[in-house]
């Protein structure tokens, strides 16, 4: 049995909700989850989304939280170890996601230069815990023309993929993205970003009943779809661009979402845009399945959307016959799939590895991705 190789992952999404620690042992090619912990960062959910769009005083603020978040993301690691009796000396690094608070890639029009930014210092991190802390993952492959994102495909192809067969893995957080994986050896994975996934959900029933999230979609269950309005959001012009693409909250986002209603007036029951916003997500992630015109068998879902069972059953339906199931089934629990990918993404950059797949954001090469910050 070889020595383990402990790395940890350290992830906060774009809905901004809590920082998600995973630790796993990735020695011999294998990928172990062995433990996680979720710190809860809700109070500094409106402080990270404000910084999303531009605003007043931003410097100061965003340096603020980018000290604050370090702190954060520090004893979430520190937490897990302490938790799990393991010394930091026996984990070879970290890799941290960090908290996007703008991403303007590529084609979005609207900068002279691309760029995406991760905030939640990685020196902290590397300091408070004394281990070596991988970050800033996004910005070579933006440098490399690419969209910075996704990145966790290489991942799913190490971790998912399977000999002779056609799988998608499809990641429902804030946005969604998915990743074609060929079970052909030589194939490179293929995804993009979809579009919304939990976000305009999340931001919706916080705004109407003062709750983070629909549990298990039970809300939007209640509520009927207004064909005129999903009809009127499947018309969204990112949904047309051919990738590789990738969106964030600089696009779906609550002022977004009001300048759809504009028209209805005040006419909308509130659970019915619950459930139309549900069908928009389910709508828009079958169809990028559906528009890579492979024969697709099997489809796994992560992130926090593989828990809202209303939205499991209505891409369900929209695949079959394609099965879905969640990458529980494929070994990892699906919260833990994106922290998870960030402690192996550490890893390869730490092996002088690629972390990026040009196929999947049209970067002009492969490259070894990250700063690192010694222990």
């Amino acid at each position: 049995m070889p020595d383990r190789e402990l790395y940890i992952g350290l992830m906060s999404g774009t809905s901004a909700d809590s920082i998600d620690a995973a630790l796993a042992d990735l020695s011999d090619g294998q990928h172990r989850l062995l433990a996680t912990l979720s710190c809860d960062i809700a109070d500094l959910k409106n402080d990270i989304h404000e910084l999303a769009t531009p605003g007043f005083n931003e410097i100061s603020r965003m340096g603020q939280l980018d000290r604050e978040l370090g702190l954060r993301f520090a004893n979430a690691a520190n937490t897990l170890l302490q938790r799990e009796y393991i010394d930091s000396s026996q984990v070879i690094a970290i890799g941290s996601h960090g908290q996007t608070i703008r991403h303007t890639p590529p084609g979005d029009g609207n900068n002279r230069h691309p760029f995406t930014l991760q905030i939640g210092d990685p020196n902290t991190i590397a300091h408070l815990t004394g281990i070596t802390t991988v970050a800033d993952f996004r910005r070579r492959d933006i440098a490399l023309g690419g969209q910075g994102a996704p990145l966790t495909p290489l991942f799913h192809r190490a971790t998912f993929e399977k000999p002779g067969t056609l799988r998608a893995i499809i990641n429902i957080g804030g946005i969604a993205n998915i990743t074609l994986l060929f079970g052909d050896g030589v194939s490179s994975p293929l995804g993009y970003d979809t579009g919304p996934g939990n976000g305009l959900m999340d931001s919706w029933i916080l705004q109407s009943l003062g709750e983070a999230y629909d549990d298990n979609g039970q809300w939007a269950s209640e509520g009927q779809v207004i064909p005129t309005l999903l009809e009127q959001f499947l018309k969204t012009p990112y949904l047309f661009k051919k990738a590789p693409k990738s969106t964030g909250r600089e696009l779906f986002n609550p002022e977004w979402l009001s300048q759809q209603l504009v028209s209805f007036g005040d006419s909308i029951e509130p659970a019915d845009l619950q459930a139309t916003l549900l069908e928009f997500t389910a709508q828009t992630i079958s169809t990028g399945i559906r528009k890579s015109h492979r024969p697709i068998t099997e489809a796994y879902l992560c992130g926090g959307g593989a828990y809202n069972g209303a939205l499991v059953s209505r891409i369900s339906a929209l695949l079959n016959p394609i099965q879905v199931s969640t990458t529980e089934a494929l070994g990892i629990l699906p919260g833990w799939v994106e922290a998870m990918a960030f402690a192996w993404l550490a890893q390869q950059t730490l092996a002088g590895k690629p972390g990026n797949e040009p196929t999947v954001t049209g970067a002009s090469a492969a490259s070894v991705l990250g700063a690192i910050h010694p222990a």
